[in-house]
């Protein structure tokens, strides 16, 4: 087996995985980006159902996704982890960023999930024993895990659950999830399996990884389930950065957007590596040899794909209309070594090359255009069949045509249609007791539009919508004479050829109803643009009066920013006014001075 093999693990909160493949151009450049052997993704935001191959598939990359299967209220296009991994052939494979097994979810129930040649679900027995099915089943509806077997080790992608300290339902959620995830870890370490856990699990460890944090910081529940996790506490996991960077402070990984508080690195770090388990060395069991010890080189933040970049002009100093493009998350990565390559093996089939709707789509892609093409054709012969039915004569010629032009004054649309073929075409509608139109009024108003447009052939074969009123139509572009056109039965291999003729006064009374259509659309243009304009000032007017309105905060007296209440509660949808600045320490003076106003009246909120 071949030794010193290195690997590069990433863990990135993407904060929708649409918004980073558009940031980067593609899927296959964002992923080439981070030089990684296996990289995860969380909160990618998609339902299982929108899962397309430009979203899911890369070449030279195999992925694994646990999307959202919840329908409540607010989760629905939530969460979501996804897993690629960097190979060079999917399957009789020896690579050991391919997995051996794969599992959505951490409970062992979702219905996709495959075990492979693995262990993975086999530490899942045991869970319905503590938890109802119904509890366990909920915990896996929203895509919060997904687990890969790599043979040397066992790799959980995580987004954990977020809970506010009020809402009671959240917390026993993500209790809930942590619980399940021990157990899982617990039965897999007494198998004698090595376990990283990656992702972004809502939880800063300790004091030195948030910002000034508060008094009841060291009071979650949460933390301190964290740190018991850990060696230092008697645990099996060491946290990887904090291992390697002991007193490396203001090392964070995630920033509130809504406010800029990336600005003055005012964060947490709640983005983890963990590590646990046997070195791979065959004299494991000597003192001071570990997974850790042995095989982690280095882990940092690759603060370069933070959206706050030097040099870039603070919102309160005119900047507030860029638009910085990132997630609110920086990706985090562990470099490994001496990890051996494993027996020959090829993708889980949860691999997303299997997802029917991407498997599917690329297989119909030909078939698609053909079946357009075969449309086209079959609408084309249908026309034909239409024409020949109603015995439409078209003549092709060049001196003909020519010489009819000349002989009758036509709109310019049409005449500038006849001009632009080498060959014209003169059409002919069969005849009747009375004269016809040939254009519709709609066809024409339509035409109009554009100067450079002209009337498609298929115009001039429309029926009127009411057959009674044909021959009084005063809009009558040709008048056709049915003693003119000869009876096809009697000449079944002649060409027949039609006069037609062109009635002065009825282009007189077509040339005045366009201009009259004209100045109507001309004047209705004019009015809409007035109207727009109009609104525009309004709404300018209206806003420089609630600038004006704006109280000055008392640090930097400055104009505030309006913000809403969107939290549920007793002042959900009411205004108030805050320091326009960033959010940063309170020891620095450029940061925001806490200023905090309510307005005078609620704003109503949404229906």
């Amino acid at each position: 087996m071949k030794k010193n093999n290195k690997m590069k693990i990433v863990t990135y909160n993407v904060n929708g995985l649409r918004s980073r493949i558009s940031q980067f151009g593609s899927l296959h450049k964002l992923l080439n980006s981070f030089d990684a052997d296996i990289i995860c993704f969380q909160e990618t935001k998609l339902r299982r159902q929108e899962l397309t191959a430009d979203m899911a598939v890369a070449e030279g990359y195999e992925s694994f996704f646990s999307c959202t299967r919840t329908s409540d209220k607010g989760r629905t296009g939530y969460s979501g982890v996804a897993t690629f991994c960097r190979v060079k052939s999917a399957f009789s494979s020896n690579e050991v960023a391919l997995p051996i097994a794969a599992e959505e979810g951490c409970t062992g129930l979702v219905g996709n999930s495959q075990n492979g040649k693995g262990e993975v679900c086999e530490a899942a027995e045991g869970l319905e024993g503590e938890f109802a099915k119904d509890e366990l089943l909920k915990v896996d509806s929203e895509g919060r895990c997904v687990i890969t077997d790599h043979g040397h080790f066992v790799l959980f992608n995580l987004y954990g659950p977020r809970a506010e300290c009020d809402d009671t339902e959240r917390i026993q959620f993500k209790l809930t999830f942590f619980k399940i995830l021990q157990k899982r870890w617990e039965a897999l370490l007494r198998k004698g399996k090595r376990i990283i856990v990656v992702g972004d699990l809502n939880i800063a460890p300790t004091v030195m990884d948030r910002c000034e944090a508060g008094p009841d910081f060291e009071k979650n529940e949460f933390r301190r389930w964290f740190r018991s996790m850990l060696v230092e506490s008697g645990g099996s996991f060491s946290d990887v950065f904090r291992t390697k960077h002991p007193d490396r402070t203001e090392a964070y990984t995630c920033w509130p957007q809504n406010t800029g508080a990336e600005i003055f690195n005012y964060g947490t770090r709640i983005d983890h590596i963990l590590c646990a388990g046997s070195c791979l060395h065959q004299q494991h069991d000597l003192q001071g040899h570990d997974f850790m010890t042995c095989h982690v080189s280095e882990c940092d933040i690759l603060t370069q794909y933070r959206r706050w970049k030097p040099g870039n002009t603070l919102r309160w100093k005119g900047g507030r209309s860029i638009k910085l493009e990132g997630s609110d998350h920086a990706p985090v990565f562990t470099r490994l070594l001496e990890i051996p390559d494993i027996s020959e093996h090829s993708t889980p089939s949860l691999s997303a090359r299997y997802i029917p709707m991407i498997h599917g789509v690329q297989q119909t892609l030909v078939s698609v255009l053909t079946k357009r093409q075969l449309a086209v054709q079959i609408k084309s012969c249908e026309m034909s069949s239409s024409l020949s039915n109603e015995n439409i004569t078209i003549e092709i010629c060049n001196e003909g045509v020519k010489k009819s032009l000349d002989n009758c004054s036509i709109s310019d649309e049409c005449s500038r249609g006849f001009a632009d073929d080498a060959a014209c075409n003169t059409l002919i509608t069969p005849g009747s007791e009375c004269s016809k139109s040939m254009p519709s009024h709609e066809t024409k108003k339509k035409a109009r539009k554009s100067q450079w447009s002209q009337l498609s052939l298929k115009s001039f074969f429309q029926r009127s919508p009411n057959p009674s009123n044909r021959a009084d139509d005063s809009n009558t572009d040709f008048l056709i004479s049915q003693a003119d056109v000869p009876q096809a039965g009697n000449h079944s291999n002649e060409t027949p050829v039609v006069d037609v003729q062109c009635s002065s006064s009825q282009q007189c009374a077509l040339n005045s109803s366009a201009s009259t259509q004209d100045q109507y659309e001309l004047n209705s243009c004019t009015f809409e643009k007035e109207k727009t304009n109009a609104a525009l000032l309004e709404w300018q007017r209206i806003q420089q009066v609630m600038q004006n309105s704006m109280p000055l905060c008392k640090g930097h007296n400055e104009q505030c920013v309006a913000r809403v209440v969107k939290k549920q509660g007793p002042n959900f949808g009411r205004r108030f006014y805050v320091c326009a600045r960033a959010e940063g320490p309170a020891s620095n003076p450029e940061a925001n001075c806490g200023y905090f106003k309510w307005a005078g009246s609620k704003s109503l909120p949404k229906r």
